[in-house]
């Protein structure tokens, strides 16, 4: 249970960075949706660009965070000659896509629709061959347990990135969409010039024999990053190809891209539990009780993006002020995007099975298999269903992918997770998710009083059967 505990307490406070960060974040999708008019389709230039801009990201760090987590804890390599062998490697790489990108610029910035303005794709691949590198110094900071500063540089970014939109979009009403671009660079560079520590203070070393290693146990999950970001931004980046209108192409993929920032908030919840998640489960992997805390991980996991997907449904009439009222049209993606973050969640847990055997090509096809279902549901249904087909086809992929990690997984690595207890926590809110969206209520503060009911009697249901309050930390002695 102590385990356990340090794990919860690791995810809040990585929780500071990405939930709350993030959060802070969304002030700037009602800033670009007010800034940028439906019609004129530039918060689908900012969807597009950014699908882009994380795909490249999977493909220049190729893996090497979960490598590097991997080497540094097996207890045979110096942790040090892991980390600098793996920030030269990454940093190489990104030097040489920054060489090629730039050098090619305007033949793929017209081929991606942007040739009037190549600079906005130039400034993210600077952005981008930044974000590589600095994920090898954010990993290290994970693995020293370092928390609040990898959470002070993340809210860094984010706190001075919000402050530049917010001065040239709201204070000077400007529209220009490159400017939300130049801000990245900005901060990015910012973020870089704190990260001098890390980077500095000791010697560099490209040990290959230990490169060669790694790269073998990392390939596979870079197969395996590039299918799940695909399973992410796919829809968003084929959009603009098979959409049969090219004129409203990112009209309608603004809609889509402001309305699933919405449902980001169960994306925020993975990201703070794999941080903290990923060097726990490395760490804890020569312990004799380790598959039983994994699958009580799961459990809790699994309880609380419930929670998460009940609240953000629940009180959907105060959120969706979170973007401009001309997006609204597309908030019937929320709910099915929700659901399908909850499965890449479910996935992610599942996928420590093949990381801590050594079989990551396991991975690779599982995800694979997801994005091709993905794919396929988008270029077969978006031209005649838009948007709504990539919602469905990102829910479809990664419960393919997910599915499979877990039937797999049973044979080769079992851990007999509490099917029961999860299925009755899907199934009560399965219930109460209906009897908030189709009991009728017109006004809308008794509509939110009945759902904030709801919402209670599914946290009294997860207190009374997994978290009684005589556990909980200060107010348990009151109840004891």
């Amino acid at each position: 249970m102590s385990n356990l505990k340090n794990l919860a307490k690791d995810t809040a406070i990585y929780g500071l960075s990405s939930i709350v960060g993030r959060f802070l974040n969304y002030l700037l999708v009602p800033v670009y949706t007010l800034a940028m008019p439906v019609e004129g389709g530039g918060y689908g230039v900012v969807t597009n660009v950014y699908a882009w801009v994380a795909l490249v990201l999977v493909l220049l760090t190729c893996g090497m965070e979960t490598g590097f987590f991997r080497f540094a804890n097996n207890g045979k390599d110096d942790p040090l000659r892991v980390y600098s062998t793996t920030l030269l490697a990454v940093g190489g790489g990104a030097l040489a896509f920054l060489a090629l990108g730039l050098g090619f610029l305007h033949p793929i910035a017209g081929w991606l629709g942007y040739g009037e303005h190549p600079w906005w794709l130039g400034m993210m691949m600077i952005v981008v061959a930044m974000d590589a590198v600095q994920s090898i110094p954010f990993a290290y900071l994970r693995y020293r347990r370092r928390p609040l500063k990898f959470a002070a540089l993340k809210l860094l970014f984010i706190f001075l990135n919000i402050a530049l939109n917010l001065i040239y979009y709201v204070g000077m009403d400007g529209g220009d969409v490159g400017c939300a671009f130049l801000f990245n660079l900005v901060c990015t560079s910012v973020v870089m010039l704190c990260m001098l520590p890390e980077l500095t203070g000791f010697r560099y070393v490209l040990d290959r024999g230990l490169l060669r290693r790694m790269l073998r146990y990392c390939l596979p999950l870079l197969v395996l990053g590039i299918a799940g970001i695909l399973n992410q931004v796919a829809d968003k980046i084929i959009f603009p190809f098979v959409w049969p209108d090219p004129a409203t192409a990112n009209v309608q993929l603004g809609i889509y891209g402001a309305c699933a920032k919405i449902a980001m908030i169960m994306a925020m919840l993975t990201q703070a539990f794999r941080y903290a998640y990923e060097p726990f489960v490395f760490g804890k992997s020569r312990d004799r009780d380790n598959r039983e805390t994994y699958a009580q991980a799961m459990k809790f996991f699994l309880i609380f993006t419930l929670l998460a997907f009940l609240a953000v449904m629940f009180y959907l009439d105060i959120l969706k002020h979170l973007i401009g009222r001309d997006y609204w049209e597309g908030l019937r993606v929320v709910p099915i995007v929700m659901a399908a973050e909850i499965c890449m969640g479910v996935y992610f847990n599942l996928s420590f099975w093949y990381k801590l055997t050594d079989e990551t090509r396991w991975g690779a096809w599982f995800s694979l298999a997801g994005c091709l279902v993905l794919v396929g549901v988008n270029v077969l249904l978006v031209p005649r269903y838009g948007y709504m087909a990539c919602a469905w086809g990102g829910l479809a992929g990664y419960g393919t992918a997910m599915l499979l990690s877990y039937f797999v997984g049973q044979r080769r690595y079992p851990i007999r997770y509490d099917l029961k207890a999860i299925g009755l926590y899907v199934l009560l809110a399965a219930v109460l998710y209906g009897l908030a969206m189709y009991v009728p209520i017109d006004n809308l503060w008794l509509r939110l009083l009945w759902r904030t009911v709801l919402l209670l009697a599914f946290l009294a249901y997860v207190i009374r059967r997994d978290l009684p309050l005589s556990h909980w930390p200060v107010i348990g002695k009151f109840f004891r």
